[in-house]
């Protein structure tokens, strides 16, 4: 059985969950219009599949749901965060219009937080400047569990990598992809429904490839997509989310002292650029005659429209929400004051 619930009612419903296990309102709502913002576009490993790894980090005292990020800025291009132990997104919301400022005063603008817990897809961070006109590159490091290729023992994290950017009359091109085979909430999910791998995503506790999600989660890895390709791209995301932002690298990441912790502690880093100062014909425009060519070769679904369909089809019906799911956002935490059905009866 599956039930409808409104964007908005979802959003509200998951701010009662973070608020009743100590997040202040203000990050509250940030929180679950992220989370709810996946689920209504259609990024069920994170959504509110996450739901129990943000209670659970809060609960054991992994992360400090109420930190007030702390901005330094530090040259006329570069602007650092330190989330002080909280989650990134209040840190990137507090940095936001300076960041965007900064980028076009002097045409770019290097953002780093670190002492950030990440738990969320990236796009959602990166596809509002794109809205705002600016190009947009963001990584994350996260746990070590994805083995370099040629290696033997997870070194490296998911470690995903977005881009955005505009384009003139159309909604921004925005991709956000792990460098991981597979996303780790994916894996997750694959070993809930009992669905096997893949061929080539994954190993087991001895190194040995396996199709089996439980064997790759249960002291087993991920593998880097394509290869040696993959895995270079992710040790330049192990440098700048890490390296660069003053944050742990995935192999740093101890939450052994914090049963059911599942938010990683590392760093963040996000390029913005301003093409309103780049030379030839607007940006925007030349993006936008791109896209026009990618469709005419024959591709029929670019980068972000999937998430922009399932955006739509959510505001305008409702986001549909198993009797499962439904009950694990019951179970996760008590709603103050009310219930959550009595939200839905308004």
């Amino acid at each position: 059985m599956t039930r409808r619930v409104q964007y908005e009612e979802l959003c509200e419903i998951l701010a009662r969950i973070f608020e009743s296990v100590g997040t202040p309102h203000d990050i509250a709502l940030l929180l679950a219009e992220n989370c709810a913002s996946c689920e209504r576009d259609g990024a069920k490993s994170h959504g509110i599949f996450r739901m129990k790894g943000y209670v659970d980090s809060i609960r054991s005292g992994w992360v400090n749901p109420a930190a007030t990020p702390r901005i330094e800025d530090v040259a006329p291009s570069f602007l650092r965060v330190d989330a002080r132990n909280g989650f990134a997104q209040p840190a990137l919301a507090a940095a936001r219009s300076l960041a965007i400022g900064k980028a076009r005063k002097t045409g770019a603008c290097i953002l780093t937080i670190r002492q950030s817990h990440h738990l969320s897809a990236l796009w959602p961070d990166i596809e509002p400047f794109a809205e705002a006109g600016l190009i947009a590159l963001s990584v994350v490091n996260s746990m070590a569990v994805t083995v370099p290729y040629g290696a033997k023992r997870p070194l490296l994290g998911t470690n995903p990598i977005a881009f955005a950017a505009p384009a003139e009359g159309r909604a921004p091109f925005v991709f956000d992809m792990a460098t991981s085979a597979w996303a780790h909430g994916d894996i997750q999910i694959a070993r809930r429904e009992g669905r096997p791998l893949p061929e080539g995503i994954g190993v087991d506790a001895d190194g040995e490839p396996t199709r089996d999600p439980a064997r790759v989660l249960d002291g087993g890895a991920l593998l880097p997509f394509g290869g040696h390709k993959g895995s270079a791209l992710s040790m330049m995301i192990e440098l700048l989310g890490a390296a660069l932002t003053g944050g742990q690298f995935s192999t740093e990441v101890d939450w052994s002292g914090y049963p059911g912790a599942a938010t990683p502690l590392t760093g963040q880093f996000i390029l913005l650029i301003d093409p309103a100062l780049s030379g030839g014909n607007p940006f925007a425009v030349r993006a936008s005659e791109f896209m026009t060519n990618l469709s005419a070769a024959g591709l029929h679904v670019l980068p972000g429209e999937r998430r922009r369909r399932n955006r739509a089809e959510n505001l305008k019906n409702g986001i549909v929400l198993t009797d499962e799911e439904w009950e694990q956002l019951m179970t996760l935490a008590p709603i103050p004051g009310e219930n959550a059905n009595a939200i839905l009866e308004r």
